[in-house]
């Protein structure tokens, strides 16, 4: 099968096409798994993440991707909860011990043996994968594959925010950044919040223009003062400066929630500029979000199908793999971008 691969830890700005085109053996399936042929599978910023070595593969070759739409193909021994040719996806949870005290006590996110799908396990830049049963989940009929892989990762760790957030009806809330996530929150929160008030912080004109086509109360650069001070953001960029920037809005009490597995460096100076009265007096909290929980990736499959919630996509081949992930290295997106890895009449 086709597959691509990571072989080691690289910097895309001298190396732009770090994954390798391959072909390598269909797996087979273990004791309670399946095998599921991928149709699509969504391309994230913990990609990125992974092959610059912010968040590095635990061993190499290592295949991404961990937003996986797909027909189950294959059950191992003891596999029952999917029947061939069933539509499924597979998330950034690929697997946790459900022993430890986080695990019984529904924090399987915060598990010390949480494994990531495509940096632990082999993920979705690949015709066919193999994952226990028990972390798949059903695709609601509502959504194209393509539709359906951003909600896999974009979406729920979307979902995990807002909980975090302790967002209520009729406040006031900031999204720093405006890619795959926080355009999937922001039609979540004008569902489930009414009455709330959406303020989009955004380096590039477009995505401040897309911002307020889904219904932002106002849009500005990261730099800009919103016309009233903000409860909670949620910052979902992969920089430093937006957090700073983001404690200066907060009203009192308000909480900050940061949308990312990783930071990178390149401006982490903007730290040395936080202004205890200025950014966080007066009871403001920064909160960090870990992971998902299969619970946040099925709660927002409902959710989402309810609205139900409309990604925009744009799709490449998986061939193209390297040029999406420049892409959104250059901050280019609009939405979400999936690779289409097969088409569901070819399987």
């Amino acid at each position: 099968m086709k597959a691509l691969i990571l072989r080691q830890v690289t910097d895309t700005a001298q190396n732009p096409a770090p994954l390798e085109l391959v072909e390598i053996p269909v797996p087979v399936p273990g004791e309670n798994e399946i095998r599921i042929n991928v149709t699509v599978c969504g391309v994230c910023h913990t990609e990125l993440d992974e092959i610059e070595g912010r968040t590095p593969p635990s061993v190499f070759p290592m295949i991404p991707g961990h937003q996986v739409v797909g027909r189950v193909a294959e059950k191992g021994p003891g596999a029952h909860r999917f029947r061939i040719g069933d539509r499924v996806g597979v998330a950034w949870i690929f697997s946790t011990c459900g022993a430890c005290g986080h695990c019984i006590n529904g924090e399987e996110n915060l598990c010390p043996d949480f494994q990531a799908t495509g940096r632990d396990a082999p993920g979705g830049y690949a015709e066919s994968m193999t994952v226990k049963e028990d972390f798949v989940f059903q695709i609601p009929d509502v959504f194209s594959d393509a539709e359906a892989a951003p909600l896999l990762c974009a979406g729920a760790i979307g979902m995990r925010s807002l909980r975090l957030s302790g967002i209520r009806k009729g406040q006031r809330m900031g999204l720093t950044g405006f890619g795959a996530s926080a355009h999937l929150v922001i039609q979540t929160v004008r569902h489930g919040y009414p009455g709330t008030r959406i303020y989009v912080f955004a380096r590039s004109a477009a995505e401040r223009e897309f911002a307020l086509t889904l219904g932002a109360a106002w849009a500005g650069d990261t730099t800009e003062t919103p016309p009233e001070k903000l409860d909670a953001v949620i910052d979902t960029t992969p920089a430093w400066k937006p957090v700073v920037e983001a404690l200066k809005h907060l009203k009192p009490g308000g909480r900050l929630v940061v949308n990312a597995i990783r930071k990178e460096e390149v401006d982490k100076k903007e730290l040395l500029g936080l202004d205890y009265p200025e950014h966080l007096w007066l009871e403001k909290e920064i909160k960090s979000v870990a992971n998902v929980a299969r619970k946040d990736v099925s709660d927002f499959l409902r959710v989402a199908a309810e609205i139900p919630i409309k990604p925009h996509i744009q799709e490449f081949p998986l061939e193209r793999a390297n040029e999406a992930l420049l892409e959104l290295k250059q901050r280019k997106a609009r939405g979400a971008k999936v690779l289409r890895i097969r088409h569901p009449d070819k399987e």
